[in-house]
Formats: structure tokens, sequence, C-alpha cells
């Protein structure tokens, strides 16, 4: 872990999404980590050791709720925050209340948005 940029793992199977996220959160100051499935993702977490995920829920391999409560599982401390188009309430209350993640941003989301919930999840 760099001890100067805070490292942040983005999962998304779309790639223009995980592009328009990474442009968005290095504008910001963060350095990024980019996967593009839930099996990718949970590699990812073992190798990089991000200081916080955003998650797609909607993705082929493993949905996101299931590589949530993998990444909890093994690495409890890391924030996770829902990043998804599934915007409704079911989805959030899952997302917030039952499985307990830090935050829950849909999309499509404002620059200025997702780069303070990403400092607030890490925070700074």
């Amino acid at each position: 872990m760099d001890n100067d940029v805070e490292n942040v793992l983005v999962v998304d199977d779309e790639p223009d999404a995980l592009e328009l996220v990474k442009l968005v959160l290095e504008s910001g100051g963060f350095k990024t980590i980019l996967a593009t499935s839930g099996m990718e993702a949970l590699s990812q977490i073992d190798k990089t050791k991000p200081d916080a995920v955003l998650l797609d829920i909607m993705m082929p391999d493993m949905d996101g709720w299931d590589v949530f409560r993998k990444i909890k599982e093994k690495n409890s401390g890391i924030p996770i925050a829902i990043l998804t188009a599934k915007a409704q309430n079911i989805d959030r209350l899952l997302g917030l209340h039952v499985l307990k993640a830090d935050d829950y941003i849909t999309k499509p989301f404002g620059k200025n948005e997702l780069i303070g919930k990403v400092r607030k999840l890490v925070k700074i």
C-alpha cells in the first residue's frame, strides 16, 4: 500500500463503466485497480490489498452480492461501496442494511459525488 495514494479496486463487467470510474477517481488523486469479474476481483484483493472497493452487482460469473460476502469473509476491514444501476429500494436496503455495505452509489453518478463518497470510504 502506498502511503500517499489510496488504492481503490473497481469491479464492473462493463469496460466503459470501468474506464469512466477510473478517470473520475484518478482525477481525484486515487490509484485504481480494475477487475471485470467477481473472480478477478477476489484475486486482485489478495494481490493488491486495496484501501476500498467499488463493486457492481450485476456481473456474469458471480453476482456482486456473492463477491461482497466473499470479500467480507476474508477481509472484513476493507470498506465496500456498491456501485450499480440497481436503484430500487429493495436493492439499496439489501446492500446497506442486510449486507452492511459502507455506501450505495447508483449510476449515473456525478464526478464530485463519486470522489466525495470514495474519500469518505477511505476516510480522507
